[in-house]
């Protein structure tokens, strides 16, 4: 029988699924503070049990991708919130789009990844990706991660452990986004010629 890689694989008290699920599963009251505090905490059990060297959340803005949230592992500092590049250029649109796959377990090796690794200013080994999508289906931004080696044993299932992450996250942004009010009106910043 095939298991459902959706499905955890654990359902101890220290699993993964069981902790993501804690700290993103909250009252709907929580601050944004303690939201980020949620979310940051999360990015750090995925480095880690994920054995990644950067986990991220994305937003996509204005044809830019954000970082938002960054998890890096101790002494690296490739990426940094609030840095961003344009969107066509990243490989989070790529993900999303279809032209890189979700799961790359050597980017190396991987024909649609490896012309892309010349023009980065840190190598990738093993990356992950997977698009935070809203109830309405548009796209936030995405969850990835990466190591700077590709891990010696792959593993796919860590995708449906990041796509069940990428979900909860999601919900909680989106909660987020709906409790706080949309101004009446947004104002005309453009600038006028005499």
């Amino acid at each position: 029988m095939k298991r459902n890689p959706f499905a955890p694989t654990d359902f101890g008290a220290d699993s993964l699924e069981v902790r993501v699920s804690e700290l993103l599963v909250a009252t709907s009251d929580q601050t944004d503070a303690e939201l980020d505090a949620a979310i940051g905490e999360v990015l750090r059990l995925l480095r880690e049990r994920l054995q990644m060297d950067v986990v991220f959340v994305s937003e996509f803005v204005n044809g830019r991708r954000v970082f938002r949230q960054v998890a890096q592992a101790p002494g690296v500092g490739v990426i940094a919130e609030g840095e961003g590049a344009w969107l066509e250029e990243s490989w989070c649109q790529r993900v999303v789009d279809g032209r890189l796959p979700q799961y790359i377990a050597d980017a190396k090796r991987d024909p649609a990844a490896s012309p892309l690794l010349k023009d980065l200013p840190f190598p990738i080994g093993t990356h992950i990706s997977t698009p935070l999508v809203l109830s309405s289906g548009e796209v936030y931004g995405t969850l990835c991660c990466f190591s700077f080696e590709a891990h010696g044993r792959p593993n796919p299932e860590d995708l449906a452990k990041l796509k069940l992450t990428a979900r909860l996250a999601a919900q909680r942004l989106e909660t987020r986004r709906q409790a706080r009010p949309m101004p009446a009106s947004v104002p005309d910043w453009t600038l006028k010629s005499r």
